[in-house]
């Protein structure tokens, strides 16, 4: 413990020191965000100091191997530095598809160069990837995907289409589910593959959402190359891989039930709506109550989420965990957006400008399909959790 405490004050002096003050502040909106990758562009000069910083500490992946751009960090440790961050209300320094789920994925099953070429790009921001997994043809049934990749000898060329690819419009690689063996059962003869994004093979096309905004894409590869050495894991295994990225997926997507860092805490709002009343409480009790217990159920959820990550890294693994905070995480992000625009007023409808309450609103119905639909997890949770009989 002695050490442990040695940490926390190393850490919070350095945070203290090297943490823009601008990066303490919550996020405006998605464009306030840090996605890094060859295309990144920086919104003010605190975003790119304070990713710069974070990096060379390997905190932006706290816990990953100093050798693949990590800090090396112990969980207890990681722990420590999280709650430091939050102390002083400091922005995650980076966003990644990358850190969320391709990390994870070659830590487990890629190989050494494989590591060593794409896990310290990813840690400093250099690479930005993009998912593709579903299909026209295959969403919820995903191992029904046809995107076909042949052997040509010194590589491979990929001729398919992917659909809800999320920033594939912005992404410099993408990390793909493609069909290498068409005789073999659906689950069987798929191949987990990394494909660079700047070659003239692949195209993407913006999704509008109710939300005017276009986070999906359509991804379309035509003889698009892909090397080798960029095939992850065995040939026509790439199942068990596609399976373990997708509890780490769910696991993200659940995480926005702890709040997003791009809108203010729902007390503020209301505050600033409605106003206090001579107790120093939220004028409206109605409005009072509803923010409380969604406040209380979001302080539940974290500890839940803690407990399971941390049975995760004791060996027990996720599983079908990832489901449970997959659902429960993504209603309780809807509830919370919708707390906002009550909240808001008639502010709430502003449509463009700094209110864009209704956008991240309308933006929360996407996290009940993506990454697998509230309907399926909740069939995982009663069949894998619950042990509940089949209809």
């Amino acid at each position: 413990m002695p050490d442990l405490e040695r940490f926390r004050a190393e850490t919070r002096a350095w945070l203290e020191a090297n943490c823009p003050e601008e990066m303490r502040r919550p996020m405006k909106g998605e464009n306030d965000a840090v996605w890094g990758g060859r295309k990144a562009v920086f919104e003010s000069e605190a975003q790119k100091t304070w990713l710069d910083r974070m990096a060379s500490k390997g905190w932006t992946v706290p816990e990953w191997p100093v050798a693949y751009g990590g800090g090396g960090l112990s969980k207890a440790e990681a722990k420590v530095l999280r709650e430091e961050m939050g102390r002083i209300k400091a922005r995650s320094p980076l966003m990644s598809f990358g850190i969320w789920m391709l990390g994870p994925a070659l830590l487990k099953y890629g190989n050494e160069d494989q590591k060593l070429e794409h896990l310290p790009k990813i840690a400093r921001g250099e690479i930005r990837w993009a998912q593709g997994y579903s299909e026209p043809n295959a969403g919820s049934d995903l191992a029904a995907l046809m995107t076909k990749c042949e052997d040509k000898g010194d590589h491979y060329l990929v001729n398919g289409q992917k659909i809800w690819t999320s920033y594939a419009d912005q992404a410099d690689w993408i990390f793909v589910l493609v069909r290498t063996d068409f005789t073999a059962k659906k689950h069987e003869g798929i191949s987990f593959i990394l494909v660079d994004m700047d070659q003239p093979g692949v195209t993407t096309k913006p999704i509008k959402l109710i939300s005017g905004k276009s986070p999906f894409c359509e991804t379309f590869f035509d003889d698009a190359r892909a090397e080798k050495k960029n095939l992850v894991g065995e040939l026509n295994k790439g199942w068990t891989i596609a399976k373990y990225l997708l509890t780490h997926e769910r696991e993200m997507i659940g995480g926005t039930g702890a709040g997003s860092g791009a809108m203010r805490p729902m007390g503020d709002v209301a505050i600033q709506q409605v106003g206090l009343n001579e107790h120093g409480q939220l004028a409206d009790p109605v409005l009072r109550t509803d923010v409380a217990r969604a406040e209380i159920d979001g302080l539940a959820f974290l500890s839940t989420l803690e407990r399971v990550t941390e049975e995760a890294k004791s060996g027990q693994g996720v599983g079908a965990n990832s489901s449970m905070l997959k659902y429960y995480g993504t209603e309780l992000n809807k509830r919370r957006l919708e707390l906002m625009m009550d909240g808001s007023g008639h502010d709430g409808l502003e449509w463009d400008g700094d209110g864009d309450v209704a956008r991240h609103w309308l933006r929360t119905k996407a996290n009940s399909i993506e990454g697998g639909t509230s309907e399926v997890q909740l069939n995982i949770i009663s069949k894998r959790i619950l042990d509940l009989p089949s209809a």
